[in-house]
């Protein structure tokens, strides 16, 4: 799979494209060598040819038919190797002289050339071999066939030919190990980078790209990215400093608002006063439950993956968080279900997760008509603790789920609900502290509205894992056991 993933990258494509570009270089340059050699030796051996048709032209002009049948037998005699074909014959393809016995067949091309191969049919006696050779009337009705062996001028082609393939698939072969051992460096490189990101983006924001000191184009950009994460996270900075500044700074001002308002609606005896003075305090409670939420997420983000972690049975935990949340649910006269699977382990901050897992059954009970239902879950699902809740509420639109997440912000149909905003940003913040993922779906896509469904994995401890792998297996051997024992257990025949 690796081998797989290092294929699909870019780096690899690029030196593929370069591999092919090489190799094409070389396949053009191989191909205008061997036109070149196989062109120069082809023209050699029709030289060679005409300067001996040459030659019997001039003997036939000085000394006639017998002087060139003579000429060509001497030839013949002189030539034990055959190295040199000749055939004269008259016009009805009688032999007058010459080392072949018939005509070979075949079209002669235009100049009068023919390729042919010397065998038998021919009258030759020695092994099979190609032959070249130039076709012309003599005067008199008289046919004249000059040729020459070219049988080791062929296979001096298909070794050039052979060499070339094996070039051809040397060169290939090269380019391509070349093309993965510089993807593969390259890959290290960029690999770096991304594995750097990844934790950077889990929260360890301390991190920085490592660089060789090589000062090349990766080491620019591992530096580049370097300076604009040391930005980033002074800019991030600065913004939470101001927002848990003015959190703090307008905490303690409000809290005592509060405290006032709370004295003068004690004070007072006038119910339209009182009636004022208590839509006072319940906006100044609101104001300051939102500072305590921010200054909640800002501490969680603040402390990151160092939270003190103990084993936590979450079945257990989101029982107690269900017995708070139950009278609440009977006021709206909603159906609140529970299916908690006993045993479900997972290592956290109790405190942590007893808040998000409130905040998600306080969002199902608030966001739920009255009449409607509401369900909670705990399960096991692989390597992961699963906690769920289920709601027929006004959900939230696909197209805002990533969204709902940041601070502040509130699906379009409940702005009119209390609320400020912030308390999927808690859940958010203490599963990441947890290193859980939060799924959104919704509770039942064909009805209107279709409720919201959502579920938090988190993953179980290892030896935990372990010991469920194990009892699963120890199940199986058992129920494999008890079946064997049924299998063998001997019938009694009625009598």
């Amino acid at each position: 799979m690796k081998l797989l993933s290092q294929l699909r990258t870019s780096s690899f494509q690029l030196a593929l494209l370069y591999m092919v570009v090489f190799a094409t270089s070389v396949f053009l340059l191989l191909a205008f060598i061997y036109w070149r050699t196989a062109g120069f030796m082809t023209a050699q051996t029709d030289e060679t040819i005409e300067a001996e048709i040459a030659g019997l032209a001039e003997q036939y002009r000085g000394r006639g038919v017998n002087g060139l049948i003579t000429i060509i037998r001497e030839r013949v005699a002189r030539d034990p190797n055959a190295k040199t074909i000749y055939l004269l014959t008259t016009e009805d393809f009688l032999k007058l002289a010459g080392n072949l016995e018939t005509w070979p067949e075949g079209s002669p091309s235009e100049g009068g050339w023919v390729n042919f191969t010397l065998s038998s049919a021919v009258g030759w006696t020695g092994p099979e071999r190609l032959a070249r050779a130039r076709i012309f009337e003599v005067q008199g009705g008289l046919r004249l066939l000059v040729g020459r062996d070219v049988d080791e001028l062929t296979n001096l082609k298909r070794v050039i030919e052979t060499a070339i393939n094996w070039g051809m698939g040397i060169t290939l072969a090269l380019a391509l190990l070349g093309g993965y051992l510089m993807s593969r460096n390259t890959i290290r490189r960029i690999e770096v980078i991304n594995n750097t990101s990844r934790r950077i983006m889990n929260g360890h924001l301390s991190l920085r790209i490592p660089t060789r000191g090589t000062e090349d184009d990766f080491d620019q950009l591992a530096e580049n990215l370097n300076q604009m994460l040391d930005r980033i996270v002074y800019l991030m900075e600065g913004i939470r400093h101001v927002s848990d500044s003015i959190a703090h700074d307008l905490r303690t001002p409000l809290t005592r608002l509060r405290n006032q308002l709370e004295n003068t609606l004690m004070s007072v005896d006038n119910d339209e006063a009182r009636e004022q003075a208590g839509r006072a305090v319940a906006e100044a409670d609101q104001l300051l439950a939102t500072f305590n939420a921010l200054l909640r997420i800002a501490r969680l983000e603040t402390k990151g993956n160092s939270s003190d972690m103990k084993r936590v049975a979450l079945d257990e935990l989101v029982s107690d968080a269900c017995e708070l949340y139950e009278a609440l649910a009977e006021d709206k006269e909603q159906t609140f279900e529970q299916a908690l699977e006993p045993g479900v382990i997972i290592e956290g901050d109790r405190d942590l997760l007893f808040q998000m897992i409130s905040n998600l059954i306080d969002n199902a009970i608030k966001y739920t008509p009255e009449q409607g239902a509401i369900g909670v879950a705990v399960r096991k699902e692989g390597g992961d603790a699963v906690f769920e809740v289920r709601d027929s509420g006004i959900g939230i639109p696909d197209d805002e789920k990533d969204q709902v997440f940041q601070r502040f912000y509130r699906v379009g149909k409940s702005r009119s609900l209390p609320g400020n905003g912030l308390g999927l940003s808690l859940v958010s913040a203490v599963a990441e502290i947890h290193k859980g993922r939060i799924v959104l779906s919704d509770t039942d896509e064909e009805a209107q509205p279709p409720g919201l469904t959502v579920a938090v994995y988190m993953p179980a401890p290892t030896h935990v894992r372990k010991r469920i792998r194990a009892k699963q297996a120890g199940q199986e051997s058992d129920s494999v056991s008890a079946g064997a024992a049924v299998a063998q257990k001997p019938t009694v025949s009625e009598s």
